[in-house]
């Protein structure tokens, strides 16, 4: 995966992150993903945030170059279109590889492969107490509405809904600052010590490295061709 992300933030023309962006797709399909869902994550959010970003490169006074459209004062080059898509494409094939790894593997088994590439074990503590309290959170306060509309009802008074979302905020708060502990011992007293567990050891077997030296070489001949401008 880090040879493909590689491939994609090094990648100088559009053809090459075609294939890479139809590989993404394939690997999607393999793994047994819903289509549908997958697009959805990752076609909406980030590459639509990206376009608007990219678009002022798009216009003479950012990209200087060939004039192919004129909105008042403002001129549209082609060079500026070129490279607004380009970056566009390379962020959402970038964002489909990081969504895939994350939809394929599990949590704990990503953590477990950040020690083995040497992150200290604070930042992964880190990242799973987050991921963990997130999922939680969101859970807490769908409760914590659940109850104050069935209990209060709509509220169309603002100073009113004012309150009830200060009064939400102060006791998550307090709820998060007494339970934080709480998981932590949780932990403590399930064998965690710092150390990503995992019932099953990552161990690579014979179909794995074959999947590895595939891709690599993969890797290797898309960048031949591109460095030979075939691509």
């Amino acid at each position: 995966m880090l040879a493909l992300l590689a491939l994609v933030i090094f990648a100088k023309s559009l053809a090459v992150l075609g294939i890479l962006y139809g590989l993404c797709l394939l690997l999607a399909v393999a793994s047994k993903i819903d289509f549908g869902f997958f697009l959805k994550r990752t076609l909406v959010f980030i590459p639509i945030f990206s376009l608007f970003m990219a678009l002022p490169a798009a216009f003479s006074f950012a990209t200087p170059g060939e004039a192919v459209l004129r909105l008042g004062p403002a001129v549209v080059t082609r060079q500026g279109l070129w490279g607004g898509l380009f970056f566009v494409c390379r962020v959402t094939t970038a964002v489909s590889y990081s969504v895939l790894l994350s939809l394929s593997t599990r949590h704990f088994a990503l953590l477990k492969v950040l020690r083995a590439f040497g992150v200290p074990p604070v930042f992964v503590m880190v990242f799973g107490m987050a991921y963990r309290y997130l999922c939680l959170f969101v859970e807490m306060v769908e409760n914590t509405f659940k109850a104050v509309k069935s209990r209060v009802g709509f509220v169309s008074a603002t100073r009113q809904g004012q309150r009830l979302v200060a009064w939400n905020i102060a006791n998550l708060w307090a709820r998060s600052f007494q339970m934080n502990e709480q998981v932590y011992l949780a932990m403590r007293s399930r064998g965690y010590r710092g150390e990503p567990v995992l019932s099953q050891g990552l161990r690579a077997r014979a179909r794995d490295w074959a999947w590895v030296m595939s891709v690599l070489l993969f890797a290797l001949a898309l960048a031949w061709a591109q460095g030979k401008g075939l691509l």
